[in-house]
């Protein structure tokens, strides 16, 4: 698969180019603003930003909330977060939703975790109550997306806590370095 050019405008206000003509893009697909089990990876992208910025990599990440739902959420993150309440970037790219998101064993633990880490701040006041724009059974998807536009790799999620760790975005970077 080939991305044309575009350009997104991301809740921070910032534009956003992808393909980025000279970094890849880890162009991520998540649930709902405020999701325990997103947020739950994200905090891993996060606390390794500069392991994947240095691998020539920028972050893009994709929910189906608005703008204005996902900035109380996302505003301490260095990464571009962007709006499609329409789901039209989902449809795009054929990411969906089933009820397996959420049914599936392997992602009752990182739900609970999830949940569990992000009770206090949404009790204490420091985090809005997540509120499930476009619905709870969304599937994660990855797509790893080079300069010239050409999709390099790709997965999408069987459950809501699949998607790629940060070690295997790092080894997609690392065997694409290695072939040049």
């Amino acid at each position: 698969m080939k991305i044309g050019a575009r350009e997104w405008e991301a809740v921070s206000g910032e534009t956003v180019r992808v393909p980025d003509p000279e970094r890849l893009v880890h162009l991520q697909f998540r649930r709902f603003a405020g999701c325990p089990v997103c947020n739950l990876h994200l905090r891993s992208i996060v606390e390794r930003q500069d392991e994947i910025t240095a691998h020539g990599i920028v972050e893009v990440v994709v929910f189906h909330s608005s703008p204005a739902e996902l900035r109380p959420h996302v505003v301490d993150f260095p990464l571009a977060v962007i709006g499609d309440p329409e789901k039209r970037l989902y449809v795009e790219f054929g990411v969906g939703s089933a009820p397996r998101a959420l049914l599936d064993p392997r992602a009752w633990g990182p739900i609970l975790l999830g949940l569990a880490r992000d009770l206090g701040p949404v009790l204490r006041g420091r985090r809005p109550l997540p509120k499930p724009e476009g619905g709870r059974l969304g599937l994660p998807a990855d797509f790893l997306i080079a300069p010239n536009g050409l999709v390099v790799a790709e997965k999408r999620g069987q459950h809501a806590f699949d998607q790629w760790s940060v070690d295997e975005l790092l080894a997609h970077a690392q065997a694409l370095t290695s072939k040049d």
